[in-house]
């Protein structure tokens, strides 16, 4: 058994759930997986005061930082 353990390295955050669960599309299509942290909530009137992260490996953050930064530029 391994005892290596991946972390996860924050590379994005949003306080809308729809634009992170884009940005770990975008990252997924280029072959980073990703995943969106903080969005489920007890209290779903109360999600504008929080911050919602999309997170990725921590082997894989800068490749998704440069993918993300290309993704700005495009824009």
């Amino acid at each position: 058994m391994s005892t290596d353990k991946q972390s996860f390295k924050t590379v994005a955050t949003f306080t809308d759930k729809v634009m992170a669960d884009m940005c770990v599309a975008m990252l997924g299509d280029n072959g980073i997986p990703a995943g969106v942290f903080g969005a489920d909530s007890s209290y779903p009137s109360l999600s504008f005061a929080r911050n919602i992260e999309v997170k990725v490996n921590e082997s894989d953050y800068e490749a998704a930082m440069s993918i993300l930064a290309a993704s700005d530029k495009a824009e």
